[in-house]
């Protein structure tokens, strides 16, 4: 689909679109709407868009293009073009990695909308054509996706073969904020962030723990305060884990930073070494639940309010949800159901 083509796309789509889906009809008018304000010949496709916005989420061109399965080069080659075809900037490129010009964030808007509105016109269209398949895009913190959902998952995939799901792991402030651009369909959150705007549900009591080696100096004492574990070394996440952000934040607002010797990938792994000696630790209490490794481990249970997590269900609009990122919806708001009658 090329967003030039209001003449060609358009007249080719609107007779069978406009007639049998309004949001067909939506999607063609949105690319009317973008070509008008622009008053620019542009020649954007999809993946130009998806590009574009992976860009933007991850803050620099090579993570934008692993996230959009281009290489190096061709995402740069795809990017030039755009701001050749159009004679507008829509980054500014610096050391740190890339920012949208206003420009930029104009385009964002309207490639949100666009894409949006395209998979919705897929899902709308998969009666008519066999094999369109439909893709739900779910955020989520840490904990939810290493401890609650692997099994939800799998059997949705299951009971849903024409429908596949984009999940990716962040930080709770920025799930609310893609889910506020319209840039994901469901997110599950900590109940610590704002969620104005959004509609939510409980999903699940999710409690922080301190862990140790039942050797280590504060493992006879009260239950430590967290500001009194960070004199100790840590064995933490990896550093783009969203716990991980989420546990340093915390630590700056002491005024203190965590002392990581080392970081391992998942929960286990940091269980593992913390049980050998190698630091501290914070996990989930179902982490902890879970583990059926027999080696010894003191935990106590984190005071601060901080660490006495929630996890919502949180979307733009639940009433809203286009029908694939609905059949999701029902399952996770099942499952918690059944975990909390």
């Amino acid at each position: 689909m090329w967003v030039e083509a209001t003449d060609t796309f358009a007249s080719l789509l609107a007779p069978t679109f406009e007639m049998r889906s309004p949001v067909g009809a939506s999607l063609l008018a949105n690319i009317a709407h973008t070509r008008h304000l622009q008053g620019l010949p542009m020649h954007f496709d999809l993946t130009d868009l998806r590009l574009y916005l992976n860009i933007l989420d991850t803050g620099n061109i090579t993570a934008g293009a692993a996230r959009s399965h281009l290489s190096l080069a061709a995402a740069s080659a795809r990017i030039r073009a755009m701001e050749a075809s159009s004679s507008i900037d829509f980054l500014e490129r610096g050391r740190r990695g890339v920012t949208p010009t206003p420009a930029g964030k104009a385009l964002a808007q309207h490639a949100r909308t666009l894409l949006q509105h395209a998979e919705r016109m897929q899902q709308d269209l998969a009666e008519y054509a066999n094999g369109v398949k439909g893709q739900v895009r779910l955020l989520c913190n840490t904990t939810a996706i290493t401890e609650y959902l692997p099994e939800l998952l799998a059997d949705f995939l299951r009971d849903h073969p024409n429908l596949d799901i984009d999940l990716q792991e962040l930080p709770s402030t920025r799930i609310t904020h893609a889910l506020r651009q319209g840039a994901a369909d469901l997110g599950i959150v900590s109940d610590a962030v704002d969620t104005h705007t959004l509609d939510t549900l409980p999903f699940r009591d999710d409690p922080l723990v301190l862990i140790m080696p039942p050797g280590h100096p504060l493992a006879g004492s009260e239950p430590p305060s967290f500001s009194d574990t960070l004199r100790h070394h840590y064995v933490g996440l990896t550093a783009n884990s969203a716990l991980a952000v989420y546990l340093e934040e915390q630590a700056l607002h002491t005024g203190m930073r965590m002392q990581i010797r080392i970081r391992a990938e998942g929960f286990d792994a940091v269980m593992r070494m913390v049980a050998h000696g190698a630091g501290l630790g914070i996990v989930p209490l179902a982490a902890l639940q879970r583990r059926t490794v027999a080696q010894r481990l003191k935990s106590f249970a984190l005071k601060e309010p901080w660490a006495q997590r929630k996890l919502l269900l949180c979307a733009r609009s639940f009433e809203h949800l286009p029908g694939y990122a609905r059949a999701l919806f029902e399952v996770l708001r099942s499952a918690n159901r059944r975990e909390n009658p």
